[in-house]
């Protein structure tokens, strides 16, 4: 993550946001007097809240490792020459 001072946040402030929109990397912004900050896209910080929301699940978490199981030893679901056709048309 790179990072840059507070002042030169505040006078560069319309490209470091372009910057943490369009390359989806945070930035760690210092202050001199006191905690620094992280600038994060909303769309980024919405993936991040995602994925926070599903490792703390027990039960998706149980779904996940289970289906990796099956698909590991090949005994998962496979879908008829139909349901792919179905799925590739989409």
């Amino acid at each position: 993550m790179d990072s840059v001072s507070v002042n030169k946040f505040r006078d560069n402030l319309k490209s470091y946001i372009e910057t943490v929109v369009q390359d989806h990397q945070p930035l760690k912004v210092s202050r001199r007097s006191g905690e620094d900050f992280v600038v994060i896209s909303a769309e980024d910080w919405e993936r991040e809240q995602e994925t926070l929301y599903v490792l703390q699940n027990q039960a998706l978490m149980k779904q996940i490792a289970e289906s990796m199981e099956t698909h590991q030893q090949h005994k998962g679901h496979q879908p008829s020459k139909e349901e792919l056709d179905e799925i590739l048309n989409l």
